[in-house]
């Protein structure tokens, strides 16, 4: 009884989080769909699911999704094997580079793709601007960093043993990859896959950008929805409707994906494999790696130049403008103000918001992952432990685009009338980047040895000591990395930030994107250089966290 008192004192404090600022803005919205008027109405549902937008909206989601979530997978397989199971040089360095992608802003990431594609950009000659391969090649840009880390840390974990007697049997290096390391890789290849196509169902700022009000995902409909951009007119029951809609989905795809993990993964073993020297029949793999570095670096390095250039010379004047608030379209000069503050004071509420989400998320990132790791003692406890774990876990199945929708229909009256308080982006930002903390410090939690818990208390020491003993030692590295990736995200978190943020505190990719949708050159170039600065911060929080990384543990 004292253990499960213990266990529910520690996750009292995520457990009132969640309910207040996740349940509470999910019922919210369920409410908004299903009772529009008070009382219980399908449907209206069924009416704004049936309209002919909504079908075409739900398809461009579910084949862009799937297209995408195939290139990044058969891109992201080659490159995991020669990053984390070839001994090569600047390997770390390599993998932080391919990482950056997936933590950059979804607004840079779109940006970067759309300068790159143009008709004046490298790839202007291929005519996809404003098309869906654009879309495409922005969601595979994002995601393909997924499969890479999360099926390269299972391959770095795996015995080398089993491939060598196979292929010391006479089996060739096909059939030893078909017959021993793919079925070994499949829970962790299912896992990049079912969140590959989660992060592509629910890409919010790719898709707004590149495909504006033509080219509509589930997710970019709901915020198009929630601000009039279609008919005129605001549609918040058209759009709670939509976020049920996707919220079943992800819902439905996250338990498929789990009954096909249904076999040990291999992240969770200790015994690894020194990295072996590239061998000739790792040309292929390597040449394949190769080509997706080039691709990631293709649309960074355009946005870089474009903020150099002007009137097709090389300039500073874009990252001048930062100290401005934006040129107004009918203004000559900077005197116009299109924001209320400057883009470099964006950057300044950007940076303090993060470190706020960031403390916010590693103190309910690591109470919820201490209580669904300790060993549990009793069907008590272990029922407490599993009704948390899955508590914990509900945030995976929310875009943060629902979420944020969530919160502008919900905590707007008394006595949770939150929505002028200067929390509410932060801990928008902190749910956001929870699951990511949490998968960090889990597997590391998990593979701590308990014995050596007994031990301390059996030599006196109390449950404080014995963590500080024990635990500290091996969680801090991980806790560091966990706080860089919440900073990276929380950073460029633009999907429940663009419902729920203040005019007068605009987080600096909200500016990006308001910067890009208001005409003059001056505006976009300066959205460019504030998209360098954001992706240049980005990226040196990778790089740390990359050095802090635990070889084998987890997938970040």
């Amino acid at each position: 009884m004292r253990r499960t008192a213990g266990l529910l004192a520690l996750a009292a404090v995520p457990t009132a989080v969640l309910a207040v600022f996740f349940l509470l803005p999910v019922w919210g919205m369920v409410e908004r769909g299903l009772w529009p008027d008070g009382s219980f109405d399908p449907g209206a549902m069924v009416e704004v699911i049936g309209r002919e937008r909504t079908l075409r909206v739900v398809w461009f989601t579910l084949w862009t999704s799937t297209v995408s979530t195939v290139v990044a997978v058969v891109l992201g397989l080659p490159a995991a094997y020669v990053l984390h199971r070839l001994d090569l040089p600047l390997r770390s360095a390599v993998r932080a580079a391919l990482l950056v992608p997936f933590v950059l802003p979804t607004v840079v990431v779109g940006i970067a793709i759309r300068e790159l594609v143009a008709e004046s950009g490298p790839l202007g000659f291929l005519g996809i601007d404003g098309s869906p391969v654009a879309i495409l090649v922005g969601l595979v840009f994002f995601n393909v960093a997924v499969v890479i880390r999360t099926v390269g840390t299972a391959w770095e974990s795996l015995d080398r043993r089993p491939a060598e007697a196979a292929a010391g049997l006479g089996a060739s290096p096909f059939h030893v990859l078909r017959t021993v390391t793919f079925p070994a890789l499949r829970p962790a290849i299912v896992s990049a896959a079912a969140v590959v196509f989660l992060f592509c169902a629910t890409g919010f700022g790719v898709v707004l950008l590149l495909g504006g009000t033509r080219y509509s995902s589930v997710e970019t409909e709901i915020y198009l929805l929630t601000t009039g951009a279609i008919t005129g007119t605001v549609e918040y029951q058209a759009a709670a409707a939509l976020s049920l809609v996707q919220l079943a989905a992800v819902v439905a795809l996250l338990a498929v994906a789990a009954r096909l993990r249904a076999v040990p993964d291999p992240t969770v073993r200790r015994a690894r494999s020194a990295p072996a020297r590239p061998r000739r029949q790792d040309v292929p793999a390597l040449v394949a790696t190769g080509l997706v570095l080039l691709a990631v670096a293709a649309p960074v390095v355009t946005l870089v130049v474009g903020s150099l250039r002007q009137d097709g010379a090389w300039t500073l004047a874009h990252y001048r403008a930062l100290q401005g608030s934006g040129e107004d379209a009918g203004a000559s000069g900077m005197d116009g103000g299109l924001l209320r503050v400057s883009v470099a004071e964006a950057l300044t509420n950007s940076l303090r918001i993060a470190v706020d989400a960031t403390w916010m998320a590693l103190l309910l990132g690591l109470l919820v992952a201490v209580v669904v790791t300790r060993r549990t003692r009793g069907r008590t406890e272990a029922r407490v432990r599993s009704a948390f774990d899955g508590l914990f876990m509900l945030p995976l199945g929310v875009s943060a685009v629902t979420l944020g929708f969530g919160f502008l229909i919900t905590l707007d009256d008394p006595p949770l009338d939150l929505r002028s308080s200067p929390v509410l982006v932060p801990v928008a930002q902190a749910l956001v980047a929870l699951p990511l903390v949490v998968r960090v410090l889990v597997p590391v939690l998990q593979g701590i040895d308990d014995r050596q818990r007994q031990a301390a208390a059996s030599l006196g020491a109390g449950p404080l000591r014995a963590a500080l003993t024990v635990d500290v030692p091996v969680l801090w590295r991980p806790l560091l990395a966990a706080a860089g990736f919440a900073f990276a995200v929380s950073l460029g978190e633009f999907g429940a930030t663009s419902f729920i943020v203040r005019a007068q505190v605009p987080t600096l990719p909200v500016v990006i994107y308001r910067l890009i949708g208001s005409p003059g050159a001056l505006n976009y170039g300066t959205a460019m250089a504030a998209s360098v600065v954001l992706a240049a911060a980005t990226a040196l929080v990778i790089l740390v966290v990359e050095r802090l990384r635990v070889p084998g543990v987890g997938v970040f």
